[in-house]
Parts: structure tokens; C-alpha cells; sequence
């Protein structure tokens, strides 16, 4: 059981998917599970700000993560969410949706139950320090801004999204801070996590570095 937490746009997603497929296991994308939530709010015309409505919400949402060929695939409601939930409007409130204690109890317990099946790599913003503080291995995944703006405006413009980068950095900064300043599961480094980089490297070289940890 793998636990990959850091800040957006460091990498997480593209190299939890990538050990977990070296490895055979589960990939867990628990920032895709919260962009649904944040996604079918925003449908439904439920401010980001409404822990209330929030709360009823995702009471019973009916979300599945399908693992794929090319990755997880993400139903909501029966729909293929996969490429919506990467929209910048979902990415501009997903920290506030996130942020509700009642969304995060009930993506909690999905969580967990996908984490029983045992042989997971599963990546966020507080895997090692709340949802699996048992892993077996805790990994840190880091980047500097600038870096990770870019990587973030590079997969808007594949997906057809144009952002401009300063758009796109001032963006995750103000996740940044969101998220590690939320007085409920915060973005956290927990003590005996490994930290990794990733400025300037290659994803088959932090994917690497994460197996040889692992092994």
C-alpha cells in the first residue's frame, strides 16, 4: 500500500498511475474523486462555499473510479466525467469543495473501502496523514511553482483549454495555499514521508526513484 501526497501540479497523478501500473496495482486518484464532487455541484448550481448542501450532496453520490487501458476513467452518475472534471472552472473551486469536512468524511470512507482490496498506490493531498497513516510506503511529491504551472498549462492546452501561464501559476499558488492552510485535512508533509523533487526531472525518473523506495 502506497500513499503519494503533494501540492498541485507536482506530478502525482501521471506517477501514481505509472508505479501502480509497474507494480499491478489499484490506482487510486482521490483528486479526480473530488473534482467530480466539485463537478456535480456545479451542475446542480450548489456553491463551492455551502458545506450544507455539500454535505447532502455527497450522501449518496454515485462515483466510480474504472481502471483502463489509459487509465482510471471517472463515472458520475452513470457519466463518463473523465475529461470534464479537468475544466479550469472545476479546478478553481475544487479546493473549496474539498475542503468541507462532510465531503471529505464520505470520500474517506470510499477511499478506504478501495484501499481493503489491498495492493493500492493511492495519491492526494492527506493519504499518508489521514486516509492511510498505515501505508507502507509515504511518499512526498514536490515541485517548485514555476514547474509545475507549466506542467499544468501543457495539459490544459492537450485538452484544448488555453490558459496563460501566468494565469495557470497564480491558479495553483492560490491552491497551494488553500490547501495547506484548511484547518481540516491540510496539505501536509507528514515526518516519515520520502520527499521527491520532481523539478527537473523526467516522470520514468521519479517513477524510478519511487520503485526503488518502494522495493
Amino acid at each position: 500500500m502506497i500513499a503519494i501526497d503533494g501540492p498541485a501540479g507536482a506530478g502525482k497523478s501521471t506517477v501514481a498511475r505509472l508505479v501502480a501500473a509497474r507494480l499491478g496495482y489499484l490506482y487510486v486518484d482521490t483528486g479526480a474523486m473530488y473534482r467530480a464532487v466539485t463537478l456535480k455541484a456545479l451542475r446542480e448550481g450548489v456553491d463551492p462555499g455551502d458545506a450544507e448542501a455539500l454535505a447532502r450532496l455527497v450522501r449518496d453520490i454515485d462515483l466510480v473510479l474504472e481502471p483502463g487501458a489509459e487509465g482510471v476513467r471517472v463515472r458520475l452518475d452513470g457519466e463518463d466525467v473523465t475529461a470534464e472534471i479537468r475544466r479550469p472552472e472545476v479546478s478553481r473551486a475544487v479546493s473549496a469543495v474539498a475542503a468541507v469536512p462532510a465531503v471529505r468524511d464520505r470520500m474517506l470512507e470510499l477511499q478506504r473501502a478501495l484501499a481493503r482490496q489491498g495492493g493500492v498506490v493511492m495519491d492526494g493531498r492527506d493519504i499518508g496523514s489521514r486516509v492511510l497513516p498505515w501505508a507502507d510506503r509515504k511518499i512526498f511529491i514536490t515541485a517548485s511553482l514555476a514547474e509545475r504551472a507549466r506542467r499544468r498549462q501543457r495539459e490544459l492546452a492537450e485538452a484544448g483549454v488555453h490558459a496563460s501561464l501566468q494565469e495557470v501559476e497564480a491558479e495553483i499558488a492560490r491552491r497551494d495555499h488553500l490547501d495547506s492552510t484548511r484547518p481540516h485535512s491540510p496539505l501536509v508533509q507528514v515526518p516519515d514521508a520520502i520527499v521527491i523533487d520532481t523539478t527537473g526531472l523526467t516522470v520514468d525518473e521519479v517513477v524510478t526513484r519511487v520503485l526503488d523506495h518502494c522495493r
